[in-house]
């Protein structure tokens, strides 16, 4: 049965009440100095680091999306995805996270731009990192804010038109983010992680028992739509292919700038390790239900125009009322904590990577300004969500493979001494030239994918150009 209008509403007020006292909360110290606003003072300890980075990287897209894609793909889904989420996401994090701390600290960087920048000694570098982070972040930014107000508008009938439920979503997390800066947005991750996280947990068992049992349920898919349970073996399934994306699931999450930012501001590095060891297997609790509930969706409402309504039909369909509005709120929830951490960081990169290497600003502005620049970020993403038509897993597809391009130079950056400013400017112009051609079917892609090639040539113009050209002193 599904939740009430009246439910919903009162469902959404309890979750603002929640997350705009938290923001409050965190308001005392925000403005204290920029590392306090932007980093919460690099104080983020094993609990709230994990909570943070965890419900920063399972957005809408896990929520949505996946169950999206499963409803067309079937459980190969899981496969495709899962496994080298959950093992590559941790190795980058030791990879590129755990150098990128001890670096931040000594140059007292606050922005992954920033930095490179500094750790290179180019001024260059940190303008291009923070052009091609913005260029991919905000599309991303945009299919979170998509699926919230998808599911808000299905859910109440139509009574919450897209645009108003995009409105909504996006005032409430600038709202929260803008007055506690980084401590607000780590401690409501903590809150909305949980409540994602309970509600697919619970969301996984109620429905297979809705459904007559787990063995009911899946008879029913194979009476109605057999192929879901059988894995692909063309398209994203195909070896060549399933590598390809297998590179961008994988490696991508660390390039996230807020993924990023967020590790900057760890206590120390045996919070991070401690992360590594709980991530792998808290994903897999995750994509498990997220799956199923697509492929569930395939046999119980067949046809479907826009697979990314599956999520919200099971839910309404075989939950009850009061759960029903916790799905509502999990969706809301997996945007919000990302959004908020983009907001965050996108602001703070306009600052600290754009203006600040232009205009020296005293640190008692810094924090407002940033805060102006977060609005402007947040108004411009509002814009894009209400007029760009493509779904969820579209738009997150090639912001994916974008970001990947930038991998080499964040690895190569903090573990190859040699690495120097021209490699990382080759290594960024070259990669994604070749995704950009691939995109448009310049070359044969040889069963692979355009970004497969992308990341190639990118690790070896960094590497090339690095070893023809010397590391030159600073930029002044």
């Amino acid at each position: 049965m599904g939740a009430s209008l009246g439910q919903l509403l009162l469902a959404l007020a309890i979750y603002i009440g929640v997350v705009l006292t938290l923001g409050l909360l965190s308001t005392r110290r925000a403005g204290s100095s920029p590392e306090e606003y932007f980093l919460a003072g690099r104080t983020l300890g094993p609990l709230v680091l994990f909570m943070a980075l965890f419900g920063t990287n399972n957005t809408s897209f896990v929520l949505v999306g996946i169950p999206g894609l499963s409803y067309n793909l079937g459980v190969g889904v899981f496969g495709l995805n899962a496994p080298v989420v959950a093992l590559g996401i941790p190795l980058t994090f030791w990879a590129i996270g755990v150098p990128a701390h001890r670096l931040a600290l000594r140059y007292g960087a606050l922005t992954p731009a920033e930095l490179y920048a500094r750790h290179l000694g180019s001024r260059t570098v940190g303008f291009v990192l923070f052009g091609l982070f913005t260029l991919y972040t905000v599309p991303y930014m945009v299919q979170g804010v998509k699926s919230a107000a998808l599911i808000l508008s299905e859910a109440s009938d139509g009574a919450f038109s897209p645009w108003v439920a995009s409105l909504g979503v996006v005032l409430i997390a600038l709202l929260y983010t803008s007055l506690g800066g980084m401590r607000a947005t780590a401690w409501t991750n903590v809150f909305q992680g949980a409540v994602f996280m309970v509600f697919m947990a619970a969301a996984f068992f109620l429905m297979s028992r809705s459904l007559g049992g787990l063995e009911a349920a899946m008879a029913k898919v194979k009476e109605v739509h057999p192929n879901l349970l059988v894995v692909g073996t063309g398209g994203l399934f195909a070896p060549r292919a399933w590598a390809s994306w297998g590179l961008v699931i994988a490696l991508t999450v660390i390039v996230f700038p807020h993924m990023l930012v967020r590790l900057m501001a760890a206590k120390d590095e045996r919070a991070m390790k401690q992360v590594c060891r709980f991530y792998p297997l808290a994903l897999g609790l995750l994509w498990l239900p997220a799956v199923m509930i697509g492929v569930w969706g395939g046999a119980a409402f067949p046809g479907l125009e826009n697979s990314d309504q599956v999520f919200y039909r099971m839910t309404d369909a075989h939950l009850p009322a009061f759960l029903g509005s916790l799905g509502f709120l999990a969706v809301v929830a997996a945007v919000m904590s990302t959004l908020d951490a983009q907001i965050l960081t996108l602001g703070s990169m306009v600052l600290r990577d754009f203006l600040e290497p232009l205009k020296k600003l005293d640190r008692s502005s810094e924090v407002w300004v940033g805060r102006i620049f977060s609005a402007s970020v947040a108004t411009v993403v509002f814009v894009l969500a209400v007029t760009w038509d493509e779904s969820v897993f579209g738009i997150s597809r090639k912001a994916f493979e974008g970001y990947l391009t930038l991998f080499p130079t964040l690895l190569l950056g903090v573990r190859w001494s040699r690495f120097t400013a021209a490699g990382a400017l080759a290594s960024l112009a070259v990669g994604n030239a070749v995704l950009v051609a691939g995109w448009k079917g310049a070359f044969p892609m040889l069963g692979f994918l355009p970004p497969f090639w992308a990341l190639s040539a990118a690790f070896v113009a960094g590497i090339a150009v690095s070893l023809a050209w010397p590391r030159h002193p600073a930029e002044t």
